[in-house]
């Protein structure tokens, strides 16, 4: 196993997609349909990486990333975004280091990006 990942997308199969994809690559992949419960798991056990879209219902990602860095100072942070306008602006105060993928994005880029970030 490369790593276990926590995966916040609300569209389901966008996350079904997701989830195999990374399964593929050899990650172990926990993923949830909104930013809440993923929190709630994260409160539980520890991952190498949170991979979260920034538009969900109950807690949106940017929201659900800064809880979870301040819970966890060395989790990596992926946003995935089909929202480009959305793309990290300073004020919206999401953790520093996290990296962002606009939708649409080719599932080799996404894998590629999550091995670079985990071996950081």
């Amino acid at each position: 196993m490369r790593g276990r990942i926590l995966l916040a997308e609300d569209d389901e199969d966008m996350r079904r997609f997701l989830t195999k994809a990374l399964e593929h690559a050899g990650y172990d992949v926990l993923a949830f349909d909104n930013g809440l419960s993923a929190y709630n798991r994260l409160l539980d056990e520890p991952f190498n990486l949170l991979l979260t879209d920034i538009v969900m219902p109950e807690m949106d990602g940017i929201e659900l990333a800064r809880k979870a860095s301040a819970l966890d100072p060395d989790l990596r942070i992926m946003f995935i975004t089909g929202f480009a306008a959305v793309a990290l602006n300073p004020d919206m105060a999401a953790p520093q280091d996290a990296k962002i993928l606009s939708k649409p994005f080719h599932l080799r880029d996404l894998v590629n990006e999550v091995d670079r970030l985990i071996a950081a």
